[in-house]
This record gives structure tokens, sequence and C-alpha cells, in this order.
């Protein structure tokens, strides 16, 4: 990416516009953390063997417990409660083979139902879904519930044989699977019921739309002032003129999606060398094996971080939130555009998404500044990173959804609706003009594709009261100062 281009992106507030309290916290050393664990647990998380891998090992190790108490009993250095079960050897095995059989045919209606549920969500929301339904914790809870169930029955049932004092019976091993066996009775009916929720389109939205803040979150944060003195060195614009002449350029080890940065490990590397990083790929971006990863400055620090970025970076076959909050709007957007296709026409389900992409810019209007320039302990410049802007973010929210919607009143309204909550909530001069130009845009897809002239008055009425929001904060310094246009 050219200085030029760099120059461009907003990375502070403009000039007269107060620096408000922040709505999220700032420190980086605290958001670094948070996006190290953040990443671990989004890995951790979207799968469905874990949870019951984990829940497995810790019947293992109760039953393990258990049995020691069995062995105790068996061995008369204690007598049983009065809650525990008396029974044979035979009565035993019996009953343990029953609930084992029961089990397993349950986690293959289980799974069953959580495929049906992919296959659903894949074909009415697109595939990159998925994981939303795979990472679902009430998902993992039910089959990990289950099959560590059936592991601690089958532990019992193998427990059960010949002892020097008779046949040696596990009474309380035996009287945990049966209540264990109850517990899963009712987990199976909050399973059914929570499923029949999860697929509810509503709700997948919200959960897209929830875990999206979240993300806005934990990615919030200004770049930080420096102290003041010659100890800080050159500035971005300085840096990025010498990148420009002289960096050197590290190439990508591997192609796929860019996941994870590690900034505070890319600072600590580059002051180590005493260089200056600049990333022209943030994550989210797809790169090819060779293309830029970074570029430093000066050249001779290059072969000394060319071989330690690789495990600063992760890089992967799909997108996350972790770093990428764009992904969550284009998620929603994908809903909607998909709900508007001829093959579907669900225009509620687009209303929807574009409520909630407006709850979203609300979040990022005021108290989201991504953070571009990472300082070292020296307040040195280290890393010059590449981050979503605003403007961009807004254009995803809107451009794709109004490019497919042309002759559709009802969404042109409710994206105008939009922008009137979000212009409501937006004090930056620049940004309230991106959001004029994407209403201008909509009225102007309204004249050339909606043919009834009360429809286009409809459309009109909702434009007219984003440039009078618009006018209202800022009545002599609008660029866009053009009329209101005319009704029909």
């Amino acid at each position: 990416m050219s200085r030029e281009a760099w120059s461009a992106i907003d990375v502070s507030l403009p000039p007269g516009v107060p620096h408000a309290e922040p709505a999220f916290p700032r420190d980086p050393t605290d958001r670094a953390v948070r996006g190290r664990a953040g990443w671990r647990r989004e890995r951790l998380r979207t799968n469905l063997w874990l949870v019951p891998a984990v829940e497995a090992l810790l019947f293992a190790v109760l039953f393990a417990g258990t049995v020691t108490v069995d062995r105790l009993s068996y061995d008369g250095h204690l007598r049983y409660a009065d809650w525990v079960l008396n029974g044979t050897a035979d009565g035993a095995r019996q009953i343990l083979t029953t609930i084992a059989a029961a089990l397993i045919t349950v986690v293959g209606l289980v799974f069953s139902i959580t495929i049906v549920a992919l296959t659903l969500a894949s074909t009415q929301l697109g595939p990159r879904m998925l994981r939303t339904f795979i990472r679902d914790r009430g998902t993992q809870l039910t089959l990990g519930t289950f099959v560590a169930t059936f592991f601690y029955t089958v532990l019992a049932l193998v427990a059960t044989s010949p002892g020097p004092h008779g046949d040696f019976v596990p009474h309380l091993s035996i009287t945990l699977a049966i209540a264990f066996t109850l517990v899963d009775l009712g987990l199976l009916i909050y399973f059914i019921h929570h499923i029949a929720t999860m697929i509810q389109l509503p709700q997948v939205i919200a959960v897209i739309a929830d875990e999206l803040a979240r993300a806005i979150e934990s990615q919030s944060g200004a770049d930080r002032e420096p102290r003041l003195g010659p100890d800080c060195g050159p500035d971005a614009e300085e840096l990025l003129r010498r990148i420009d002449e002289s960096g050197t350029v590290i190439p990508t080890p591997a192609s796929g999606y860019l996941q994870f940065l590690k900034h505070d490990e890319l600072v600590r590397l580059a002051e180590a060398a005493d260089a200056v990083l600049q990333l022209p790929y943030r994550p989210g971006h797809f790169l090819v094996e060779g293309q830029p990863l970074a570029v430093v400055w000066p050249p001779e620090a290059a072969a000394q971080l060319a071989a330690q970025l690789a495990r600063v970076q992760v890089t992967g076959p799909y997108r996350t939130l972790t770093q990428d909050v764009s992904f969550g709007f284009d998620q929603l957007v994908e809903i909607a555009i998909r709900a508007l296709s001829p093959a579907v026409n669900d225009t509620f389900t687009a209303l929807t998404c574009i409520d909630w992409l407006s709850h979203s810019l609300c979040r990022i209007t005021t108290g989201w500044h991504p953070q571009h320039v990472h300082r070292d302990r020296a307040d040195r410049i280290r890393v010059i990173a590449y981050q979503a802007d605003y403007d961009r973010l807004v254009q995803r929210a809107f451009e794709k959804i109004r490019q497919c919607s042309a002759g559709m009143p009802a969404v042109m309204i409710r994206q105008l609706d939009a922008l009137c909550r979000v212009m409501e909530q937006t004090v930056i001069p620049c940004r309230r003009e991106v959001l004029l130009t994407q209403g201008m845009m909509i009225w102007r897809s309204c004249e050339a594709s909606v043919p009834e002239p009360a429809d286009r008055e409809d459309v009109l009425r909702r434009y007219q009261t984003l440039v009078a929001l618009h006018r209202a904060a800022e009545p002599e310094n609008s660029t866009l100062a053009s009329p209101l246009p005319a009704g029909p």
C-alpha cells in the first residue's frame, strides 16, 4: 500500500472534535491480552470434540473416586448411605447394559439433529454461518454429557466382576449412572428446545450481532499519544516515507486468510531489531504465498525479523471475528442478500439484518477508533497496522443490500431509517457525510427502480429526515449542501 493511501486513513479524530471519554478500555496491554485470549478461546470453542473429550475425562476421574468407595465398601471398611441402590451382579449388568444401549442411541439422535441443523444453516444462511452453530455451547454440552455418561456407564459395567468375597458390584457407581441418566433425560428435552430456538432466523441474526458487539468492544482503542520529547522518534508520516523509499518486503509464508496478529509481539520484535514494521493487510484479508506480509525499515533488519514473523501471525482457510470486525458485518449482510434473492424472497429477514446492522454501527460511531500505530515502551512507533475504517464499515453495511434491493421500497425505507438512527448518535462531521452519501445513493436507486409515485414519496420522506438531521448538526459546514429533492 502506498504512502498516499496510508495517509488517507483516518487514524485520529478530526480537528476541532473533542476527545471524549472512550466507551471502551484503551490500555494497549489489556487489549493485547484480551486479543490473545479471544483467539485461543475461538480456536478451542469452534469444534465438536473438545467439550465431549473434557467431560469424558472428568467422568473418568469421578468414576475412579466412586469405584474406590465401592471397593472400600466391598472390603467392609465402610457402609453405604441409605440412598445407594443394592442388587446382584446380574441385575447390575442388566441395568448398565440397558442404560449404555439407550445412551448410545440418543447420542446418535443428537448427532443427527445437529447435522440437520448444520445443513439447514448452510442452505438458508450460507456456509459461513456453520461456525456459529458448531461453536454453540448448548450443542457441545449436550453431546459431551451424553458421551461422558455412556463412558461412565461402560466403566461401571466393566468394573462389575467376580471377587474374593463374591461378585464385586459397584453400587455407588451404578446409583450415579442412573442419576446421570435422569439428568440426560432433562438435557435431551432442553436440547430439542434449544435447537428449535437456535435455527430461527431472528435468533441467529441476534447471536451474530451480539458476537459482533463483543468483537467491537475487544478491538476498540485509539492510537496512544506519545510523550513530548526528542526520544519519541519520527512520526508516522515520516516513517511511511522512509518505508516507501527503502523498506524491505517480508513475504507471506502460506496462503490463506489472515486470522490473527500478535501486535504486542510484533512491537517487541521490532524494538529488539530497532526497526519499524508496516502491515499492509489486516486480519480478514486473503494472502497469497509470497505476497507482502510486512514491510521493514531499515532494510538490514529484514533478515532478523523474517524468521520470527511466522510465529506472530495466524493464517487459515476461513475468517474469524477475533480481530476482523468487518467479518461480522459481512455475515449479517450475507443473510440479508440471501433473503432478498428471488429464490428466497424473504424481505422481513433482510429488514431484521438492517436493524442489527444499525445497532452495530451505533456502537462504533463514537467510541470506536481502531489502533493503527503501536508504540514501544519508549513511545517510539514500531508497528503501523492497516485497520478497517469507519467509512468502509458503513459501505459494507449498506451498499450490497442496496444493490440487491432495487425496486423494493420497504428495504430502502428501512435502510434510511437505520441511517437516521446512526446519524442521531454521530458527532464527527466526516462520518456524518459518509452516512448522508449512503442516503443519497439509496434515494437515487429509488428514483431509478421504483415506478410507483406513492412508494417513491415514502422513501423521499425518510431521505429528507436524514438530510434534516445532517443539517441540524452542521448547518454551515455541509459539503453536500444541495437542496432537498423535490417530491414525485
